[in-house]
C-alpha cells in the first residue's frame, strides 16, 4: 500500500462471534479496498472472526483482557501511531475510545457506533446496566456518532438527549461478496436432501433478546398442520431452557440446535423460511442475509430494524413480538407458497460498498477516497 495512504484504527474488545465484530471486520476490508490503511486494535486477540480479517489489516494486541486496562494502552497506541480516525463499537469500548482520545492528547477523530436500542438493551443484562448513563454522559464528547438503524437513532436521542442531527444512520454492510459466495457452498446435512420436509431456520445468540421460545412454540403449531423441521444456529445461556421446551413439546425429532457454525449462509440459502423472533434488535443482520440469499423472511416487528429492512412488510412478514399464533400463521403462509420477492435495488443500501463510504464520510474522509490507489 502506498506510504501516503491515511490510516484508520478500529477498536474492539476482541473478535468473538457477535454481529458487531463481524461488521467491523467487513468494514476493515471495505476501507482497505478504498485505499485506507487499517489497524484493528483489540484488547485481546481472540475470537471466531480472526480468520476472516483481511491480510492487509494490521492487528494490534493491547494485551488487556480486562476492559478497563485497555484505556491507557489505547491512549499510548494513539500517541505512538497517530491514526487520523478511530472507530469503535459496543459498550464499553465506545466509552474507552472517547476517554483514550482525551488521555492521549492526540487530535484523532473518534466515531462511536451504537448498535442496539439502549432503553431496552441496557437493563437486560447486569453488565449493561450502566450503558444508557455512560452514553448520555460521554457520547457528546465523540466527534461522530453512528446508529445502525433509524429506530436505534431515535432511541439514542431519547436516552441521551442528543439532537438528531448529531447522529448518522448507517445500515450495516451485510451484503458482501463473501456472504454470497459462502451461500453457494455445498451443505451436507440430511435435512436438506431432496424429498425431506421443509426447514424453518432461526439464527442468533440463545438469549432473552432473541426470544427463541416464541419460535419453538410457533413451530410446534406449524408442525401440527404440516410436516416441517426447525433448525436453530447459535449458542448462548438459554440453550438448556430451549432443550427442555423442545422435550416438553415432543419435538426432539424435528428440532436441531447446531450451536455456532462458521457458515450460516449456506443454511439460510437452503431453508424454506427464515424466522427472526427477537424481542428487540438494533438492526437485524440476519434478516438482510436471508433476503440476500433469496430466502423468505418472517420477523417480529420489534424495535428496531426489521420493519426498516423489510420496508414495513413489503419484502417479508412482520408479526407482533411474542405472538406465537401470528408467527405460526406467517410461517404456514410462506410454506404454502405465499412468498414476497425482494427487488435487487432494495438490497444495495445494505452492501459493503455503500456502508464503507458512509462510514468514511463520518470518519472525515471525503468521497474522493475512491480515487486512492494501492500497490504492493
Amino acid at each position: 500500500m502506498t506510504l501516503t495512504s491515511p490510516r484508520i484504527a478500529i477498536y474492539l474488545r476482541n473478535l468473538s462471534g457477535g454481529g458487531a465484530e463481524r461488521v467491523m471486520v467487513s468494514l476493515s476490508g471495505g476501507f482497505i479496498k478504498k485505499g485506507i490503511k487499517v489497524d484493528l486494535v483489540l484488547n485481546k486477540v481472540e475470537g471466531a472472526y480472526l480468520s476472516q480479517v483481511p491480510p492487509e489489516v494490521r492487528i494490534v494486541d493491547l494485551e488487556a483482557p480486562k476492559l478497563p486496562a485497555g484505556l491507557p494502552k489505547l491512549a499510548r497506541y494513539l500517541r505512538r501511531e497517530r491514526p487520523l480516525a478511530l472507530l469503535s463499537a459496543l459498550h464499553y469500548t465506545n466509552e474507552i475510545a472517547i476517554w483514550a482520545k482525551y488521555l492521549s492528547g492526540i487530535p484523532v477523530r473518534v466515531v462511536v457506533s451504537e448498535r442496539n436500542t439502549l432503553s431496552l438493551h441496557g437493563p437486560s443484562r447486569s453488565s449493561d446496566r450502566w450503558s444508557p448513563l455512560l452514553a448520555r454522559l460521554f457520547y457528546p464528547w465523540a466527534d461522530g456518532i453512528v446508529a445502525i438503524s433509524k429506530g436505534v437513532a431515535q432511541d439514542l436521542t431519547f436516552v441521551t438527549g442528543l439532537p438528531p442531527k448529531r447522529i448518522e444512520v448507517i445500515y450495516n454492510p451485510t451484503v458482501t461478496p463473501n456472504l454470497l459466495e459462502k451461500a453457494k457452498e455445498s451443505l451436507d446435512h440430511p435435512w436438506f436432501k431432496t424429498g425431506e420436509p421443509p426447514v424453518v431456520l432461526g439464527v442468533g445468540r440463545l438469549d432473552e433478546q432473541k426470544d427463541f421460545p416464541t419460535l419453538v412454540n410457533a413451530f410446534a403449531r406449524v408442525r401440527k398442520i404440516q410436516p416441517c423441521r426447525l433448525m436453530i444456529l447459535g449458542q448462548g445461556p438459554q440453550r438448556q431452557k430451549l432443550n427442555t421446551l423442545v422435550q416438553q413439546l415432543d419435538l426432539k425429532n424435528d428440532v436441531a440446535m447446531l450451536g455456532f457454525v462458521e457458515n450460516p449462509y449456506v443454511y439460510m440459502a437452503q431453508a424454506a423460511v427464515f424466522v427472526l423472533s427477537s424481542a428487540w434488535e438494533g438492526f437485524g443482520n440476519v434478516v438482510v442475509e436471508a433476503m440476500a440469499v433469496g430466502t423468505p423472511v418472517v420477523s417480529t416487528n420489534c424495535n428496531s430494524g426489521p420493519a426498516e429492512i423489510l420496508d414495513n412488510g413489503k419484502y417479508g412478514s412482520l408479526v407482533s413480538v411474542g405472538d406465537t399464533e401470528a408467527m405460526a400463521q406467517a410461517i404456514l403462509s410462506v410454506l404454502s407458497g405465499n412468498i414476497k420477492s425482494v427487488e435487487p435495488a432494495w438490497l444495495k443500501q445494505f452492501t459493503l460498498e455503500i456502508a464503507s463510504q458512509h462510514y468514511l464520510n463520518v470518519l472525515g474522509f471525503p468521497q474522493q477516497v475512491d480515487s486512492l490507489t494501492t500497490s504492493g
